[in-house]
């Protein structure tokens, strides 16, 4: 996998992780199998009994419905964000117990399901 690819992979796993409540079940299953599981077209196609070019033409739709999200809500760059300004804190407050607690507290809402 070339540079580019894995970064769209890890970008798409990323955006699915924080929008795929918002996704018809189809397409959730299409973009797991293809972007986190590693599947191929065609093996997508023949799990679903449909043609590639269907599958093709439903996760190209999908990651655009992924990346409009994400320019509406922004959850994953916003998330981003917060992760370095905790590093930031956690590196700059080591001995501030206070502020480590705090940090933790907030990092578990950003990772809980």
């Amino acid at each position: 996998m070339k540079g580019m690819e894995i970064e769209k992979t890890n970008r798409m796993n990323a955006l699915f992780e924080f929008y795929a409540a918002l996704l018809t079940d189809k397409q959730m299953n299409y973009i797991e199998l293809y972007y986190a599981d590693d599947y191929s077209l065609a093996e997508i196609a023949e799990e679903f009994g449909v043609s590639r070019q269907a599958v093709y033409d439903n996760i190209k739709r999908t990651e655009k419905i992924l990346e409009d999200y994400e320019m509406k809500l922004h959850m994953y760059s916003d998330y981003i964000v917060r992760s370095q300004i905790f590093d930031q804190i956690l590196e700059r407050y080591p001995e501030d117990t206070f502020l480590q607690k705090q940090v933790e507290i907030l990092t578990s809402i950003d990772n809980r399901e």
